[in-house]
Order: structure tokens, then sequence, then C-alpha cells
């Protein structure tokens, strides 16, 4: 980074710089940027989810010990590269993981424990909500947690007075305000794209679902209100400025941004806001985020709708499994190559191996691969078993079997962008992708590409991530001009035509990720006897 270290110290004692900071799954990451948008410190925090009674949490003790030292951890970068400490700021955001259940009663106490997004508890009530609304409401969303505790008849529903996502939790503790920005909201409850609002008539379905329950709410009394990118969304009081910096060098009177979803902060990030982009983000799971210029046509059980943080739709193909089988392989060559006495680092192992993959058939050689980890609900398995299938007629080379493991890696999410692409005939510019599969150059890009049939951009900055994504979304709220909309702003301020790297999906290529993609199709009957047959 081309910035002065002396010039980024004055502008922290001034109270310029902006923080963001965001609630992943494993890691709690605060990032500090100055006003040219440039990250300029950061810090981070390790967390776990815990399995406790049947449902995947966090107390309420890790939330705030983990943003504490997220935060007291970004301000110790700052004092051992600028000699300085803040104590004040410009504008704050908090980002998290999308859906999951936290309910309040009247006095703000919690109700039961945090059910975060990962349950899959919640079958009965997505289903019929579904159903009822005929809009794809998947287990994660907070609505089909609230309408399971329902239906399971749980005691503490009646009591509910709010309930939120853990982003939308940590803003009321800082702030005093019950909001949520509408992508993160878009993960709650579905969101009216004209009105950008919770939709009106299916809050009117649910109380006319529920009535007979004899509830003292109704569920736009519990709901967080809605608010658009650039919005104010409060500020820091007195309590909520304690709580993230016990120290007390923090003032409070600082603005925040709306609350978002790492989905949300994820398409900022990768500049992907505007209709006809979209973002694939490829590491131990993969999702596709498509901005689509007019919904679907029809209710699509593969494919969630939601928002961006400016209320545009979007179609979301989330996959549970993406790169785990394929890093088995790879360790597996690895401890190969230590018993013949060769030490050979996971970086050139990777980058090797995936290159490798390029000299391979484009169809792989009739070699096929499922790697399913755990169940995959794109293409209806509950639980999952890595397989490796070929035929005695199957083309069995180092270079295929990659290709195939690499091909696997994105086979689900190609049949949920098909539905897109193919069927709903949704338009796309091109797509960014982001995540430990594109890290070796051109490799992934390229099979990306081939899969989806759409041009394919791998930017430097992607590596920031969701932190970052929070931030530009704080700066935008107090940096943007009037009448300026996130698209531009990101566009001119931020990326200022940097757009990445760009690859073109090669026909040949196109062609055979096709003929696997059938084959894969094909196949399904192996996997779910491996599911049934191997316990």
């Amino acid at each position: 980074m081309a910035f002065d270290a002396q010039n980024t110290k004055q502008m922290i004692e001034d109270g310029k710089a902006v923080l963001g900071i965001e609630f992943g799954s494993t890691r709690i990451k605060a990032i500090l940027i100055n006003e040219k948008n440039e990250p300029v410190a950061s810090g981070s925090h390790d967390w776990e989810n815990r399995y406790d009674h049947g449902i995947w949490t966090y107390t309420l003790e890790d939330i705030w010990t983990g943003l504490q030292d997220s935060y007291r951890s970004m301000t110790q970068d700052v004092s051992e590269k600028y000699g300085t400490k803040i104590t004040n700021l410009a504008a704050i955001g908090f980002s998290g993981m999308m859906h999951g259940y936290m309910a309040f009663d009247k006095e703000g106490e919690l109700l039961v424990p945090f059910r975060t997004w990962r349950n899959t508890i919640t079958a009965d009530a997505s289903e019929k909500l579904t159903e009822l609304f005929r809009y794809h409401i998947p287990q994660r969303w907070s609505i089909a947690h609230l309408y399971q505790a329902v239906l399971n008849g749980e005691e503490h529903v009646k009591d509910v007075a709010f309930f939120t996502t853990l982003a939308g939790y940590v803003h009321w503790k800082l702030t005093g305000k019950k909001v949520l920005g509408v992508g993160e909201a878009s993960g709650m409850f579905p969101i009216d794209v004209k009105e950008k609002q919770f939709h009106k008539g299916m809050i009117d379905t649910f109380d006319a679902l529920v009535a007979e329950k004899g509830y003292p709410w109704k569920l736009s009394g519990i709901l967080p209100d809605v608010l658009l990118a650039g919005e104010d969304a409060g500020a820091l009081t007195e309590e909520g400025a304690k709580l993230l910096d016990p120290s007390g060098n923090l003032k409070a009177g600082v603005p925040l941004c709306p609350p978002e979803g790492d989905a949300g902060t994820g398409m900022v990030a990768t500049n992907s806001v505007a209709p006809r982009t979209g973002n694939v983000s490829a590491g131990t799971s993969v999702f596709a985020m498509v901005v689509l210029e007019k919904e679907l046509s029809k209710v699509y059980p593969e494919i969630d709708l939601v928002t961006t943080p400016s209320g545009d739709p979007v179609g979301m193909v989330h996959c549970n499994n993406c790169t785990s089988d394929l890093n088995a392989w790879v360790s597996v060559f690895k401890e190969f190559a230590e018993t013949f006495g060769m030490e050979i680092g996971m970086d050139d192992l990777y980058g090797t191996l995936y290159r490798k993959a390029l000299e391979g058939n484009k169809d792989c050689g009739g070699l096929l691969a499922y790697n399913y980890f755990s169940g995959e609900h794109i293409t209806n398995f509950e639980e999952g078993r890595p397989l490796f299938v070929r035929t005695p007629q199957s083309s069995f080379n180092l270079a295929n079997f990659m290709r195939v493991h690499l091909y696997t890696s994105l086979g689900a999410l190609k049949v949920g962008m098909d539905i897109m692409l193919k069927e709903e005939h949704v338009e796309l510019d091109r797509i960014l992708g982001h995540g430990g599969l594109f890290k070796t150059k051109g490799v992934g890009q390229s099979i990306l590409a081939g899969a989806i049939d759409t041009p394919v951009s791998v930017m430097e900055t992607a590596g920031e991530g969701g932190a970052w994504g929070i931030a530009l979304l704080a700066s935008y709220m107090v940096h943007r001009e009037e009448d300026e909309n996130l698209a531009d702003f990101l566009a001119e301020k931020v990326f200022a035509g940097e757009t990445g790297i760009e690859m073109q999906a090669d026909p040949e290529d196109v062609a055979g990720f096709n003929t696997f993609i059938e084959r894969y199709k094909e196949g399904f009957p192996i996997e779910r006897a491996a599911v049934d047959h191997l316990k």
C-alpha cells in the first residue's frame, strides 16, 4: 500500500478512519480504512461454534469477548504501526453470518441460546412456509427458526418481544437501534423488492397462520426495521463505546451504518452489487450471488432470493461442499512425496497439481467423483459420501484425476446456476471469483468460466473479505455524494477501474463441463447407494 505512515497517523488522530468488523464462522475480523478506502490496520479473534444440547451456538460471552479482543487487536496494530491510539472514528459498520435466531423478551434478555445458520432443525417450518408464501424459505432463515419454535410448542415463543440476527444484536447493543441492512434482513424474512421492506402481504399471512396460538405479538412488531445502504443507523452510545472498547479510549457518538450479512459484504468487497454482475466464493463451501434485473418466474428450492445492501434482488446458490475432498487428495499426494523423502511446500503442491488438471481431457476422460463430505440440498442428499468412480474404459491419469476433482467441487453449484442461466435466462456480464479455489492463477478461474459459460475475473483485493466490505458500507454512508448509488461509489471511489484479471469461457471447456455434468447427474444413484450402505 502506497500511503504515508505520518499522514495515516494524523488521519487516525483526527477521527477520520472508518472501522468494519465482521463476525465470520471461525474468525471475528476488524479492518480500519483511510479516506481512500484502503486498509491501514487490522485485528482478529479466532472463535468456534459449540454444539450444545443439539444446537450449534455461540454464547453471549463468546460474542462480547470476541468483539472486544478483535477491536483491541486492531488498536494494537494501530499502536505498533503509527504510534497512536483511536479516540474517535468517522463511522463503524458491523456484519456477521446471516440468518439464525436470537430472540429476546421485553427486558432485552435472550430467551433461548443463539441458533446459528448451521442448524438444520427447521425442515418442517421451511417446507410449510415455502408452500404458504410461494417463496423459498431455506432452513437457516430466521423466520423458519421462529415458526419451528411455534410448531414445537416452545414455551419461550409467547415472550418474544424482538428477534434478530447476530449483526443486528451487536448493533442494537451498541446503538440502542433495532435495525438491519436490507441484505441481512432478506435472510430473516422475504423482502418486497419494490418497497425494499419486509413483504407486508407475507407478514399478514404469517400472522393469520399463528393467530390461533393467541400470542401477544404481531410479526411486524418483533422484527427489526429495514434500512438501505447509506442510511443513518444510529450512533455509538456511551454504554456501547465501553462495550466495544473497555479501555475507555473510544468516544461515544460515532455514526454506524446499517448492519449487514456476510453475503452482502462479500458482494461489496468484490464490486458485485450492480445488476448483471455476481460473485462466487469457493473454499470449504461454495456459493454464487447473482444480481438480478428482475425476480425469477417461480420458486426453486435450489435458489435462495436475497438482496444487495441497496435492496436489488439477488439469486443465491449455496452449496455445502467444495474443496474438502480435493484437499484430502492433495494431502495423500503430500504423504506420497514424503514417503520418498521429498519435501514439497503445500503452495507448490497445490499449484503443480492444479496446473496438471489443465492437461486433462475436457470431459475428464470419463471419470466421475462426488465431493460430498456432508449432505447437499441442491442435489437432494441429506448426507454425503466422498466418491471416486470410473469404468475400465475411462482415461485414468493424473491430469484427468485432478480435473474431475476440480469439476466436482463446482458440480452442485452448476446444477443451481444452470437453472438461473438456462431456465430463467438470467443475463450475466461477469462473475468475480474469490476464495481458496482461485489461489492458483488461471486454474479455478478457467474451470468456473467453463462451468457457467461466463467471463470470470479475479481481483487482488478480493482477499480482504467481508470486514473490508462492511467498512466500505460505513465509508459510503459518510462519504457519498448526494444521489450517488452504491454501485457508482464502489466503481469510482474504491475500485477505480480495477476489474481484475478476466478470463473468457473456452467453448471446449464449456462443452466438456456439460458432458461431465450429465454424467454427474446420471451417477446420483451411485452416491445414493453409498449413503444408504456405507454407514
